[in-house]
């Protein structure tokens, strides 16, 4: 089981890098004062990992956030995406390349193919090969990629993907993925683990709350770590992003986890990986 032990705590993805499980997620957040900010409180708190995409638009504010915040650039691990647009080879290198401007950094901690757009993203993974070997990504990875998308990308690539970021929260577990992934050391991880908010407006996890004298936020994401997925909650709000990091002085005992689990209705908030038209 993955030793969790305090917010700059990591999982070894499969080529040695150690990536903290906890991130900060920026979708939303704006190119401004707004990101900076939110990354700014996020790092004084003990964040090491931030994650955007090029379709966030915000690369610019999270680049600026790095540059002008008191944590080395090597300490902290970044990650960014290609947009669907983007897709194809001489493509993917040029929108590595943009990004990178936009961030002002030399190299990305992780990159991932946003989406897995027919037709293109055996040629996109190619690119993000090449920039691996060149030693500009630390780690390559995938998202919203499901089974028979990984399995037709692996049929062909020289390198497993080392993550897969999914929609992942307690109405949308796809226990079948987790254990596909483990099986071939992709690391899991979790976008919108609070359904876009929506799992305040639930009950379900009132009681578990209480019992564990913590926020249903926190049981979630909480939840989210002892089943060995790395979590990104995106704030704004600097009460928000330290409450979020405030996970770990409790454990979820296994029964517990268990019912959370058996939550799944398979509901995607977001667009399906096999259904998708942008």
């Amino acid at each position: 089981m993955n030793n969790i032990t305090d917010i700059q705590g990591t999982f070894k993805l499969h080529n040695g890098v150690h990536m903290p499980y906890l991130g900060l997620g920026v979708y939303l957040a704006n190119n401004d004062d707004e990101v900076v900010d939110a990354i700014h409180w996020a790092l004084e708190t003990g964040y090491r990992h931030i994650d955007t995409a090029s379709i966030y638009k915000n690369e610019q504010g999270v680049g600026k956030a790095i540059q002008t915040s008191i944590i080395n650039r090597e300490d902290i691990f970044v990650v960014s995406k290609v947009w669907n647009a983007d897709q194809g080879y001489e493509t993917t290198l040029k929108a590595f390349e943009s990004s990178l401007q936009r961030l002002q950094l030399e190299y990305l901690d992780l990159y991932l193919i946003h989406w897995p757009v027919q037709g293109k993203y055996k040629e996109t993974w190619r690119a993000l090969e090449k920039l691996y070997h060149e030693k500009k990504i630390k780690a390559i990875g995938v998202s919203n990629f499901m089974q028979h998308h990984l399995e037709d990308l692996m049929s062909t690539s020289e390198i497993i993907p080392m993550v897969n970021q999914m929609e992942f929260h307690p109405y949308l577990v796809q226990q079948d993925l987790i254990d596909f992934c483990r099986q071939h050391h992709i690391q899991y991880e979790a976008w919108s683990p609070m359904m876009q908010g929506k799992i305040f407006e639930l009950s379900i996890l009132d009681d578990l709350a209480k019992k564990y004298n913590k926020t249903v936020a926190q049981i979630v994401l909480r939840w989210n770590l002892q089943k060995g997925v790395i979590t990104i909650p995106k704030s704004v709000k600097k009460e928000r992003i330290i409450s979020n990091a405030d996970l770990f002085d409790f454990n979820i005992s296994d029964e517990d986890i268990n019912y959370i689990d058996a939550l799944d209705k398979n509901h995607r908030n977001g667009p399906d990986p096999d259904n998708f038209n942008f």
